[in-house]
């Protein structure tokens, strides 16, 4: 492709915004002029990307007609207030916040699973990115719904503490370090201690008693798949894991299918690497397979034997890469090959 993109990326300092950046230039995204954007503290700070030095600029000040695609990763308030105003300006906005998703008129795109939707953009110039434990898991499921339907998904995730931000992470490398130091902790980030220990609570809680991130992948997983009739029963929590999030999910199909029927589908999906050797060790981990890594992991593939069409697998995948950055770059690039 000869043609070039001027991009800007909104929240370009923060830990999804500098895997964006790496990210466009391993994939070699065609770009013409960068706008690395954040607030007017980081203004002046300098990032690097194929090869040139860009100059964080103050979103507040950015006219953001002169780009063609804007990558938002700054935060719900922020995208609630400054992605209409680039849309408007003409520019297609994806964006990695939670604030467009439930929107009708706004695709939501896993691009292995329903890059056909991100032809609605046209509708309020906006693509909204998944939430990341919703992107890993319905990229390992959605070769199984198309060969045999899912009736019914159950899932507990373990989520990796990057997911909450730059913050977190220190949060849990300090506790760490404090507490096998015989030092007091300071909890900040987190309602408890995070280091040594897993915490079943994440975003608010709901009135039905479940939390809004179990509730955002009920909610996604029936936009994405276009079925209001997928049942989704979901327990989120966060672990001691720095990067990379892991699902044990359990799904219900409508008809039979065979840990090796099921295994063989998925060695051929897109964008799912298969890890499941019965022995020690043959199995993903977020730390050893999926950091870094652009794939989901499916592992631990096998009937469930409480129930005849029940199918069982372990689903791991770096949640800040697929998770976010990567997939709101795999949306820029069928939005630039097919659309504009």
């Amino acid at each position: 492709m000869s043609k070039k993109f001027d991009v800007a990326i909104v929240g370009a300092t923060g830990a999804v915004g500098e895997t964006i950046l790496s990210i466009l230039e391993q994939r070699n995204f065609p770009i013409n002029n960068l706008y690395p954007l954040a607030s007017a503290n980081s203004a002046g700070k300098k990032v690097l990307c194929q090869g040139k030095s860009w100059t964080v600029q103050d979103l507040d000040k950015f006219d953001f007609s002169k780009v063609q695609v804007g990558m938002f990763s700054a935060g719900g308030s922020i995208s609630e207030k400054y992605a209409p105003i680039a849309a408007e300006a003409g520019c297609v906005v994806i964006d990695n916040t939670a604030h467009f998703r439930r929107d009708k008129d706004i695709p939501l795109v896993v691009p292995e699973v329903n890059a056909h939707a991100i032809a609605g953009y046209t509708k309020r110039n906006i693509i909204s990115n998944p939430n990341c434990s919703t992107i890993q898991m319905l990229v390992a499921l959605k070769p199984i719904y198309d060969a045999v339907g899912i009736e019914r998904i159950n899932v507990a995730t373990y989520q990796a503490v990057s997911g909450s931000g730059k913050e977190a992470i220190t949060e849990l490398t300090t506790q760490t370090a404090k507490l096998l130091n015989g030092q007091d902790i300071d909890i900040d980030v987190y309602p408890k201690q995070i280091a040594f220990n897993v915490i079943p609570h994440i975003d608010v809680f709901q009135e039905n008693g479940y939390t809004k991130e179990e509730m955002k992948m009920v909610w996604e997983t029936q936009k994405i798949f276009e079925d209001e009739s997928i049942l989704v029963n979901p327990t989120a929590v966060r672990v001691p894991v720095l990067y990379g999030h892991s699902e044990a999910i359990n799904i219900e199909t409508k008809k039979k299918i065979t840990a090796k029927e099921a295994t063989e589908i998925l060695m051929s999906a897109n964008g799912v690497t298969v890890i499941d050797r019965r022995e020690n060790g043959g199995y993903a981990t977020p730390f050893a397979e999926a950091t870094n890594k652009d794939d989901t992991f499916v592992s631990r593939i096998r009937e469930d034997i409480s129930y005849d069409k029940g199918l069982n697998m372990w689903v791991v995948s770096d949640n800040i890469r697929k998770g976010a950055a990567l997939n709101t770059i795999q949306i820029a690039e069928i939005l630039i090959q097919e659309y504009l």
